[in-house]
């Protein structure tokens, strides 16, 4: 998969434009991802990647990064064997196209606006 472009509250994905946050796992894009915290990220949000199980998942907290990862959700992630890497939305995209391109078994998780 490859995101074609991001700006704030909205994010296209193979050509197909998401005005919600969503969740790109292997080949199928969720749309409409919510977080039982809105502003937090828990494990319980997690649910979809975490049964995909990929080597990578990117987490896209924002355009201003007010999306947190609590270190409860960093940790299980680790227990799963999956690692975290956050950045804003913006650099989050940048970060999941360039994973995507070298064939690794990537995940994002994109908060698309604040």
């Amino acid at each position: 998969m490859h995101i074609d472009s991001y700006q704030f509250g909205e994010v296209v994905i193979d050509g197909v434009g998401y005005n919600s946050d969503v969740l790109i796992l292997a080949d199928s894009v969720q749309g409409h991802w919510r977080r039982v915290r809105g502003h937090s990220l828990a494990v319980e949000d997690l649910g979809s990647v975490v049964e995909a199980s990929p080597s990578v998942l990117v987490v896209g907290c924002g355009a201003s990064g007010m999306m947190s990862v609590p270190r409860r959700t960093r940790k299980a992630l680790l227990e799963y064997n999956i690692e975290l890497e956050a950045f804003d939305t913006t650099k989050a995209v940048e970060r999941f196209n360039e994973l995507s391109q070298t064939g690794a078994d990537v995940a994002a998780a994109l908060h698309l606006t604040c």
